[in-house]
């Protein structure tokens, strides 16, 4: 495996808004909408809502792993109001090609569900969103978005409860896992927890600062493995949390998206 050089990126597209959507005749190439879905509150006063892109034909947008040449995306909450803290949902990814290799990403429309956590239960939650993604077509656009959700609803959107039921199946297995160091870093090799696989992802979820490369999908001793490069900002092999890694497959079927946390050494 070796790593391979991110697609060149545009110069970015800010986008201001004071409301919850943008007129189409404001949107960058690649975008035919763009906005925070209202939502509803539930018992215990947190706020579910969702972002939704529309995107043209022949444009994608990427997952929260976007691989190699992906453009990953950032959500900051900065002038939200009673806001705790957010959990975002992501719906199972789909294939996407970028040059020779297919990544994980969303073709169309991504309705992404995120759960907005108050200071205050007894108040609502005002959420206002700066949004960094890529939309791409032949090259990757980075473009910036302000979105102000709307008033919240009063009752559960059907658009939200089916991405949330969208999420990848979560199986309650840790996979064998191997590590082996390297110059620069770690190589890391997980098997799959089903047959043949179109796109896996591994991801270290307790480091952000940790490069992962794309996985490649190849032969184990037991069976297909996702094997993956990770470096750190030291350049250096270090210390990794077996528990912390996450590995997401897309089945070669057509089935439904599956995730482990965790993996056992073997």
């Amino acid at each position: 495996m070796t790593h391979r050089p991110c697609i060149p990126l545009a110069a970015a597209l800010a986008l201001v808004l004071a409301g919850p959507a943008i007129a189409q005749n404001e949107l960058p190439p690649g975008l035919r909408g763009a906005q925070l879905l209202p939502g509803w509150t539930e018992p215990d006063g947190a706020r579910v809502l969702a972002l939704e892109l529309l995107l043209e034909p022949g444009w994608k947008t990427y997952w929260r792993s976007p691989g190699d040449t992906g453009l990953p995306p950032q959500l900051d909450w900065v002038g939200s109001d009673n806001l705790s803290h957010v959990t975002m949902h992501w719906p199972a990814p789909q294939a996407i090609r970028s040059g020779e290799t297919l990544e994980m990403g969303y073709h169309d429309r991504l309705v992404l569900p995120l759960t907005a956590y108050p200071q205050d239960p007894g108040k609502p939650v005002d959420i206002t969103a700066q949004i960094d993604v890529g939309v791409c077509e032949n090259i990757c656009v980075p473009v910036h978005l302000e979105l102000r959700a709307p008033p919240v609803g009063t009752q559960s959107d059907p658009v939200i409860t089916r991405a949330l039921a969208a999420e990848p199946q979560r199986l309650d297995s840790d996979p064998a896992c191997y590590i082996t160091p390297l110059a620069d870093g770690l190589r890391v090799a997980m098997d799959l927890p089903q047959g043949d696989a179109t796109l896996a992802a591994v991801e270290l979820t307790d480091n952000p600062q940790v490069w992962v490369s794309a996985a490649d999908i190849v032969p184990g001793p037991k069976g297909l493995q996702a094997v993956v490069e990770m470096v750190a900002p030291s350049g250096k092999p270090f210390d990794l949390d077996r528990d912390a890694l996450r590995l997401t497959v897309i089945p070669a079927d057509g089935g439904r998206a599956t995730e482990t946390t965790g993996c056992a050494a073997d």
